[in-house]
């Protein structure tokens, strides 16, 4: 009898994607953090950090209350033992505050950035930053709004910064502590490189503008910088918030 079944036709086989088991797609590959000599910025801002400390620190290595970078006022006769640890605590939190700002460090030492970052906010910002507001009333007129106004968001900044770190909300600790940077950065080194450069200019310039200028323009452009840099990273898809100081 001739065969009246049909033959059924082959299944196709159905070609899995390479990758991963079960026709997965692979994995993305994790981002490689960038070696600490390929930021090109971290070399520079060590060399600001020690060039401004060199710059500072040696009027006050005596205890000479002559040879004080300010004046010293009769009417607050302790004001030079409160610049002594502002001075101290201030040299704390600039070599700190770099160690905290060092993506390497930070990725490949967590504890060490744990660590130098609660000397920086108990031994070094804190007191500095409340030794600053102890002499604001017996400091020149000249800037003094600024640095005052400087003076109590540095505090903020780094008490803010603390506590998101202590709830573990990382992205907000960076962008509070970006914050913190600039002010710091803004007081010292634009705020000095301000008056630098405006005592070198062909033109005579009246040092009370110097100063004034000096005290608000530094941190003021500075968290101008930070906050166009953080909405620049934020709009990154590749990047994300997380990646923020990194």
């Amino acid at each position: 009898m001739p065969d009246t079944e049909r033959t059924a036709p082959r299944a196709t086989p159905v070609r899995r994607p390479e990758g991963r088991p079960g026709g997965r797609p692979p994995a993305p590959a994790a981002r490689r953090p960038r070696a600490w000599w390929r930021r090109p910025w971290i070399i520079p801002l060590g060399i600001v950090v020690a060039a401004f400390l060199a710059y500072e620190l040696p009027p006050y290595l005596t205890l000479d209350p002559a040879r004080a970078r300010v004046v010293l006022p009769a009417a607050f006769p302790p004001k030079y033992a409160v610049l002594i640890g502002h001075i101290v605590f201030g040299t704390v939190a600039q070599v700190t505050i770099f160690l905290q700002m060092w993506p390497w460090l930070r990725r490949r030492h967590p504890a060490v950035h744990r660590w130098s970052g609660r000397v920086y906010v108990f031994a070094g910002a804190i007191p500095s930053a409340v030794a600053a507001v102890v002499m604001l009333p017996f400091t020149p007129v000249p800037g003094r709004v600024g640095v005052s106004t400087a003076a109590v968001l540095w505090l903020v900044t780094t008490v803010m910064g603390y506590r998101m770190a202590r709830r573990r909300r990382f992205a907000e600790h960076r962008r509070w502590m970006l914050y913190n940077f600039a002010i710091v950065a803004g007081i010292n080194y634009t705020g000095l490189a301000i008056v630098v450069v405006g005592t070198h200019l062909p033109v005579a310039v009246d040092p009370v503008y110097l100063i004034e200028a000096a005290r608000w323009l530094g941190w003021v452009v500075n968290l101008v910088v930070v906050q166009w840099w953080i909405d620049r990273r934020r709009t990154r898809p590749a990047a994300g918030f997380a990646g923020l100081a990194g």
